[in-house]
């Protein structure tokens, strides 16, 4: 298998169903100082090095992701594939099917901790004009953060803070 979730396995492939740790942490929290463990998705669709670009595109448009990071067999994450890859790509005359993930990703990108709070990270994602970040433990791939989670978690929490 070359692309698939990191946890939880979901046999239903509609991620509407799936639950934001969000919801279970809100109550009675300075939105502040959520942590990105709060925030980030961890049902994360990953690929590894040898999956082709076709599969890639695919997975990207009909799942309206922006972006699929790239793992080895133990998770540890070595890349992610961005729409602009794949643009990129296209204009140079390649043929997706041919063109492995390893061909096309960006190398050491930008991550975040779990224990990072949401003010270090909105001030990330502003800074480097970042959509969505990998979260890693140990290099391991356990989430995906986008700017969307940090105005969801920051609005929930601002319910009961007062």
């Amino acid at each position: 298998m070359s692309c698939g979730r990191i946890w939880p396995p979901v046999e239903n492939d509609n991620s509407e169903d799936l639950m934001r740790q969000t919801d279970f942490f809100m109550k009675a929290s300075d939105p502040k100082a959520l942590t990105v463990e709060q925030l980030m998705q961890d049902a994360v669709t990953r690929c590894t090095s040898r999956t082709d670009a076709s599969t890639i595109a695919h997975l990207m448009t009909h799942r309206n992701y922006g972006s699929l990071p790239v793992v080895e067999e133990d998770s540890t994450l070595v890349g992610i594939v961005t729409e602009y890859d794949l643009l990129q790509a296209m204009l140079d005359g390649r043929d997706l099917r041919k063109v492995l993930a390893t061909e096309i990703m960006s190398t050491h990108p930008v991550t975040v901790r779990e224990d990072q709070t949401l003010a270090q990270v909105a001030d990330l994602f502003q800074d480097r004009y970042l959509t969505r970040v990998p979260v890693v433990r140990n290099n391991k791939l356990v989430g995906i953060l986008a700017r969307r989670d940090l105005l969801f978690g920051y609005m929930k929490a601002s319910q009961y803070w007062s």
